[in-house]
């Protein structure tokens, strides 16, 4: 029986993430040949191509998106045996805020990882909506390390990821056919539902809101429900879910940004590190622009 080494399966999983060689290899602070050795390393092993390489970056095949999810769970296991003896000294509470879009997509791997790797930190997380709260509670010591959305161009925090707010619909209800938009939005202090209305007006549609909700769950429920039209960002739309592009006006770009509190412990401090290095997050400096994923409509 063969031995899958565990730095082979660790650039793997990385490779899978990004789907780019070159952005792996920057994350591992190897070099591009090192990477590519490695991978062609683990196929020889598993006796299986893992990927196809393209000019654009790297495509999954069958037996790599099955690898992907075992790898997962290996590097996890072997995580948590390590961080039980190795950071055994770091604990503490760490209290994070973050928007609930995040907190249940983009940050569940990143978190899991934390507590695997750090057991004995107490891991808190609060959820709200509104980015200047979370940013209120950061700065009044009430929180000690916040993932906020703020509008493109905002120079506070570490800026991790822009992106651009879109409008989505259901695939089969054709609500752009009333006369007055009905929303399905977060509650008022949500800067998405505050640029849409304005959009809204600027362009002469009337509107309503239709549905509000304080999760990100709620209000998409009510979209494929066919109540309304909702704004969230372009990266984070599911597959079910229709961009509308040119019947409604343009949203504005935002950016994830990372805030920290003026005193916090180490345990803090190693989650904004995992948060900073994870390819799920492309520093907004050396991002052009994002693309639309495979398979998603357009109207």
């Amino acid at each position: 029986m063969i031995d899958l080494p565990i730095n082979l399966l660790r650039t793997f999983v990385v490779v899978a993430e990004t789907l780019n060689l070159t952005e792996t290899a920057r994350l591992l602070h190897k070099a591009p040949s090192t990477v590519s050795m490695q991978l062609n390393r683990l196929e020889a092993l598993v006796a299986n191509p893992l990927m196809q390489r393209g000019q654009h970056g790297v495509r999954l095949t069958s037996a790599g998106e099955q690898l992907t999810g075992h790898a997962r769970k290996l590097l996890n296991l072997h995580d948590e045996i390590v961080g039980a003896f190795q950071h055994m000294d770091i604990g503490g509470k760490v209290r994070l805020g973050t928007h609930d879009q995040y907190a249940s997509r983009t940050l569940a791997p990143l978190l899991e990882a934390f507590i695997l790797k750090y057991p004995e930190a107490e891991l808190e997380v609060f959820c709200d909506h509104r980015p200047d709260r979370l940013v209120d509670m950061l700065e009044g010591g009430k929180l000690d390390i916040a993932l906020v959305e703020m509008l493109a161009g905002t120079e506070d925090g570490l800026r991790l990821r822009r992106d651009t707010l879109v409008w989505v619909c259901a695939r089969n209800h054709d609500i752009l056919s009333q006369p007055v938009l009905p929303l399905a939005v977060f509650e008022e202090g949500c800067y998405h539902r505050r640029y849409a209305c304005r959009a809204l007006d600027g362009a002469g549609i009337p509107w309503r809101v239709a549905f509000t909700s304080q999760s990100r769950t709620g209000v998409l429920a009510a979209v494929r429900a066919g109540i309304g039209v909702a704004i969230i960002p372009l990266h984070t739309v599911e597959d079910d879910l229709v961009v509308i592009d040119d019947a409604l006006p343009a949203l504005p770009d935002t950016e994830v940004s990372l805030f920290i509190g003026k005193q916090v412990n180490e345990a803090t401090r190693r989650l904004e590190q995992i948060v900073v290095e994870s390819p799920l997050f492309v520093r907004a400096d050396r991002v052009e622009e994002a693309d639309v994923r495979p398979g998603m409509a357009s109207v």
